[in-house]
């Protein structure tokens, strides 16, 4: 049968039946199936704690969401790390980032002036070749 499932009762008839419904007496377990069970209000609380969580980045993150293109074998190397794998490779051009940081500092210390910053797509393309190569572990 499609559409919405009716009965003989008119809308007075259900409204005259909800509220002879004594105080207390909504809903009656009968012990015989726990998933009929009624919620304690603890339980209830806690469902819809969680049901009402937000999703997405907590407030207060420092990230930022991108689209980068990356080699598919260095994508493949993260992603068979499992769960987790975008947080290791954020770690690891962050300790890229850091490591050449460190060594252009140095550089600069030893002359004068130094050279310009290394461009952010020279800098994932080292990144990419330190990982592919076993350079950086995962």
């Amino acid at each position: 049968m499609n559409g919405p499932k009716v009965n003989a009762m008119t809308r007075e008839q259900v409204r005259a039946a909800v509220a002879a419904i004594p105080p207390g007496g909504d809903y009656v377990w009968d012990g015989v199936d726990a998933d009929d069970r009624p919620l304690s209000d603890a339980a209830l609380q806690a469902g819809l704690a969680v049901a009402l969580r937000k999703r997405g980045r907590p407030a207060g993150s420092d990230k930022t969401q991108i689209a980068l293109r990356v080699d598919n074998e260095t994508l493949a190397a993260f992603r068979a790390t499992g769960a987790g794998w975008q947080s290791r490779m954020n770690a690891a051009l962050s300790d890229w980032v850091k490591n050449t940081r460190r060594h252009e500092l140095n550089n600069q210390s030893q002359t004068l002036g130094g050279g310009p910053a290394l461009p952010l797509a020279r800098l994932i393309d080292q990144a990419s070749t330190s990982i592919a190569s076993g350079a950086i572990s995962l």
